[in-house]
């Protein structure tokens, strides 16, 4: 982003247009109506006999509506990015730009649900009864720890897949972008010693997908916030994790094998990366750790808007390779790599659940992707406006589905392609066809 984009006023500019457009998303006709005799097979009578098929077979549902490509964006608004606890419908512009990046970037049916409830059970109730309508759920900013109890909930009881991207779309994008940045200062990714800087929803995601990627999670030291310090099995207050910070307790058992204890500085010390996920900075996180850490280190600082510690300055303290969550530095840690393919993946080939199979094949074929490309230090993971990383992506995603055995139907290779293709690219035909003819102005 260049210096003139950087001084526009986006929060005045993008206030006029949601009020001149009244939203982002419309529902338009797919089918062919050229009279009212076409109404008939659309909807009564002929609407009756589908009806019938799948009273009979509910996963007919899948064959006869768009239930098959149709996603559910779900918040309560307890936890938006940059935002906070703002609520439901201050939250909604959030989901439908969500809903947006869903159909231009994967060609995905998705629309917000803002649900009016803080209760985790009652949440979960309410998104289970949901599940007809449904091919895939996507859950959105809710606040922590009560979304790690939903999303493990509803993966365990719903037939559909369930995906929080605040928690395994930030781990699948961070996990390619390791790949490729461990790639590039020639270190061992699976047997480095990493920070882990803030434990919320992202970092907990990141360290659950690092371990089951097989990471050495003995070697991974996580620090939380002061009072807290560097968590492990000898930690003073490893009893009130278990009942007050879950997650934390986990983190404890099974990261820092060492002992190590301290500031957060002492757990910079010979580190080949930290990750963070934290709160805005800058300097949440010193130059001076930074020029502890091993040589070659890598920084993923991935706050909004602020980094913890700015590239310039990780830069200055010596770091190889930096990555933010802003589009205007290089290597844009960006969940919108990730969300918009794995459910193109899922929702093509109709999986009845995610698995961390299906993460590991979205990544390593993001990573490729690049790797293919010409890997450097500003360049470890593929851009938003690159269509063949989500087509890849996408196929890498739904075939994993089809070997495991929890996608409802099968395709060939070159059936999965042409079909994911062909999705991911109509939007962006259909948003030219718009704009040339009026309808969009």
């Amino acid at each position: 982003m260049d210096e003139k984009h950087k001084q526009l006023d986006w929060y005045g500019i993008s206030l006029r247009l949601h009020e001149k457009y009244r939203g982002k998303i419309e529902v338009v006709p797919k089918v062919p109506i050229k009279g009212l005799r076409d109404l008939a097979i659309w909807y009564t009578p002929g609407v009756a006999e589908p009806s019938r098929k799948i009273k009979d077979n509910p996963d007919l549902s899948f064959r006869y509506t768009f239930r098959w490509n149709y996603a559910a964006v779900v918040s309560n608004g307890t936890r938006v990015l940059g935002l906070g606890k703002i609520g439901p419908e201050a939250a909604f512009p959030v989901m439908e730009g969500k809903a947006l990046l869903f159909k231009y970037l994967g060609g995905v049916d998705a629309i917000p649900i803002l649900v009016n409830e803080r209760n985790p059970d009652k949440f979960v109730e309410v998104v289970k009864a949901l599940e007809p309508s449904f091919g895939a759920i996507n859950l959105e900013d809710i606040e922590s720890p009560q979304c790690f109890y939903i999303l493990d909930k509803l993966s365990k009881e719903l037939n559909i897949p369930v995906w929080h991207d605040d928690q395994q779309g930030t781990a699948l994008i961070v996990l390619a972008a390791l790949i490729n940045a461990f790639k590039v200062v020639g270190k061992d990714l699976r047997n480095s010693k990493i920070i882990l800087y803030g434990l919320g929803a992202a970092n907990y995601a990141i360290l659950r997908m690092l371990r089951a990627y097989g990471v050495n999670t003995g070697k991974i030291l996580v620090v939380e916030r002061p009072g807290i310090g560097i968590l492990g099995p000898n930690h003073p207050l490893l009893n009130d994790f278990k009942t007050k910070m879950p997650h934390w307790y986990e983190a404890s058992l099974i990261t820092n094998k060492e002992g190590v204890q301290g500031s957060a500085e002492e757990a910079f010390r010979g580190a080949d990366a930290v990750i963070a996920a934290s709160r805005p900075g800058p300097d949440v996180i010193k130059k001076e750790w930074i020029k502890k850490m091993a040589e070659d280190p890598i920084v993923f600082s991935l706050a909004n808007p602020t980094p913890e510690i700015l590239p310039e300055d990780a830069r200055e303290a010596g770091a190889k390779v930096i990555a933010t969550g802003r589009s205007d530095y290089p290597n844009q840690v960006n969940n919108s790599l990730g969300f918009p393919a794995v459910f193109r993946g899922v929702l093509t080939v109709q999986a009845k659940r995610m698995s961390e199979g299906m993460f590991f094949a979205a990544a390593e074929a993001l990573a490729k992707h690049a790797e293919e490309k010409g890997l450097r230090e500003n360049y470890i993971i593929p851009s938003m406006d690159d269509s063949e990383a989500y087509i890849k992506e996408a196929v890498a995603v739904a075939s994993e589905a089809m070997k495991e055995g929890i996608a409802r139907i099968n395709l060939s290779f070159n059936e999965l392609v042409s079909e994911i293709r062909d999705y991911v690219m109509r939007p962006k035909k259909y948003m030219d066809l718009m704009l040339s003819a009026g309808f969009i102005k």
